[in-house]
């Protein structure tokens, strides 16, 4: 039976089989049983990290330490409302941090934990703790954006949608780019990958050389 570790692109956390190319955390969320309860964070700093780093082999629910979470991709991390690790990924998170202070017309790349904050503002619902979203036109979303269909969770490319599963990205959904949408990614993350921070997608969105663990 998998553990409750899965992340979807509306930040819900599954028990699946399907794997990804990325983990993370925000903190200790399961019981001596190895089992959720109902708390979904700990912190406001929601990670998204190397699967493997520096070779250490690690468990993926320490008692009382860290619960770790997977990701198919780091589209789907951006999605759910994280952020790279400064630790392990710290190129990508000067990266995300250089769009960042780009995008919002800072003079100097922002501190983790003023990024955090904003970024938990815009990923939750404060009265009922679900996943906040917003509305776009599809054709001014970023490549990297994740939007909401009747048919599950998609990727946006090229002003078009991709629709998503555990076992990958399969062809355009055919929406028109003037169409009014829902979207999962934060605004804070849209404007980073406005600002041209390229996150890690699985191979089967773009022909990347990346494939799942």
């Amino acid at each position: 039976m998998p553990l409750q570790n899965r992340v979807l692109p509306s930040q819900e956390i599954v028990a699946s089989a399907g794997r990804g190319l990325l983990m993370g955390n925000r903190g200790s969320l399961h019981d001596t049983d190895r089992r959720l309860g109902t708390t979904r964070w700990r912190s406001k700093a929601w990670l998204c990290c190397l699967l493997d780093y520096k070779g250490v082999s690690r468990d993926p629910m320490p008692p009382g330490r860290w619960t770790a979470l997977f990701f198919f991709d780091e589209a789907v991390a951006l999605a759910a409302g994280h952020r790279p690790c400064a630790y392990c990924r710290r190129t990508d998170f000067v990266r995300y941090g250089e769009a960042w202070a780009r995008g919002h017309d800072l003079t100097e790349r922002p501190k983790a934990a003023a990024m955090d904050a904003v970024l938990h503002r815009q990923r939750v619902e404060p009265h009922s703790r679900r996943q906040r979203t917003t509305r776009a036109i599809l054709g001014e979303l970023p490549d990297g954006a994740m939007i909401a269909a009747a048919d599950g969770p998609a990727l946006v490319l090229n002003a078009k949608a991709r629709p998503w599963s555990w076992d990958g990205y399969s062809g355009e959904a055919g929406r028109p780019s003037y169409e009014e949408v829902t979207v999962l990614t934060p605004p804070a993350n849209l404007v980073v990958l406005k600002a041209g921070y390229v996150p890690l997608l699985h191979s089967s969105a773009v022909g990347n050389k990346g494939e799942p663990n």
